[in-house]
């Protein structure tokens, strides 16, 4: 493994574009004479690149560089730089919420680029991690390796039974609402449009949506059942496209549940291009609600929890806040209904 980089005054410097004197002056403590900015800038800098040799004065830092410190971390393959409608309104309620508390929150890195190496870098003392909150579901010894460092997890979406704290949605519940909606509009022959393939969150979803379908006395036909690797509006596409060879057996769906509101979209697209009205021919609901259930032309039906109050309540476990003294907690929320205009009665 390449050695850490050595972080000097003279790189601050160079990468602040100021001189090393200035940078010399600032982390001795001498504010007066500098500008509010720059101080505050070389000290962001120097505390987030982990430089503490003998002579800093950390007792001199700027109370917004003083501030706690919460990172968070994605799944993979999740990257920052690719959007994630879900996970990215989770980051904002977490966001805001951190910051009323008066904590920062700050970016880790994706589960597969986080090496124990740099995990640990990760916990230098300089940085003041005082949590992290994982955002979807990684795998158990990543997460093992990152509960060595601290007690204080909190994964969003996921359980992870004995190693840390977790905040879900009520899938059963959400499922529940769902299924009985389409049936009171008369539906009785439902499909599944599933993403994610292998994640515990789909899996969850999935077996919701079956159990709910069973006090009807109705089933989910195997037939009319896709899943995919992935779960953004083109995999929502490319599900419904698989079954519409089918669309002429008597038995087929009046209504297709999806794993979440982006692949509902994607299906009502290409439903639509097909010649299909929608909810006209046939309805669209959703197993997490976003967005696409309140926005838009087409507002897709959906059951699940705010990914906003999701990040907000992350935000308040890693912070301490109602966390039990021993052991963990496993906070689920309410799952609400919420109806859009992507579903009618049966025809």
């Amino acid at each position: 493994m390449r050695p850490k980089k050595k972080i000097s005054q003279t790189l601050l410097a160079k990468e602040l574009g100021v001189s090393q004197a200035l940078v010399s002056l600032a982390l001795n403590g001498r504010s007066a004479g500098i500008n509010p900015d720059t101080y505050q800038r070389i000290w962001d800098r120097a505390i987030s690149q982990g430089y503490l040799p003998k002579g800093m004065r950390v007792d001199s830092t700027p109370e917004a560089s003083r501030l706690g410190q919460i990172g968070y971390i994605l799944r993979a393959p999740l990257r920052l730089y690719i959007p994630s409608t879900y996970f990215g309104h989770v980051q904002h309620g977490l966001h805001q919420e951190l910051e009323r508390l008066g904590q920062r929150l700050v970016y880790l890195g994706a589960e597969d680029e986080l090496s124990p190496a740099k995990l640990g870098q990760c916990f230098h003392p300089s940085n003041r991690l005082g949590g992290v909150v994982v955002l979807g579901e990684v795998a158990r010894p990543f997460l093992g390796e990152l509960c060595r460092h601290t007690r204080r997890v909190v994964a969003v979406s996921a359980r992870y039974h004995g190693l840390c704290h977790s905040v879900l949605g009520n899938e059963p519940g959400a499922l529940t609402e769902l299924v009985r909606h389409l049936f009171n509009l008369g539906h009785q022959r439902f499909g599944w449009l599933g993403g994610n393939a292998g994640l515990g969150r789909h899996n969850a979803r999935l077996a919701a949506f079956t159990a709910a379908l069973q006090p009807l006395g109705l089933a989910l036909d195997p037939r009319y059942t896709v899943i995919v690797n992935q779960a953004d509006r083109a995999e929502g596409a490319e599900a419904i496209h698989t079954l519409l060879r089918h669309a002429k057996r008597k038995d087929f769906p009046t209504a297709f549940v999806t794993y979440n509101s982006q692949m509902a979209y994607g299906a009502a697209l290409t439903l639509q291009r097909a010649g299909w009205r929608v909810p006209g021919d046939i309805s669209l609901a959703s197993a997490d609600v976003s967005r696409l259930s309140v926005e838009g032309a087409l507002r897709i039906t959906g059951a699940g929890t705010s990914p906003d109050k999701l990040g907000e309540a992350a935000a308040r476990l890693v912070a301490g806040e109602g966390t039990p003294a021993e052991g963990f907690s496993d906070l689920v929320l309410p799952a609400p209904l919420v109806v859009g205009n992507s579903t009618g009665p049966a025809r």
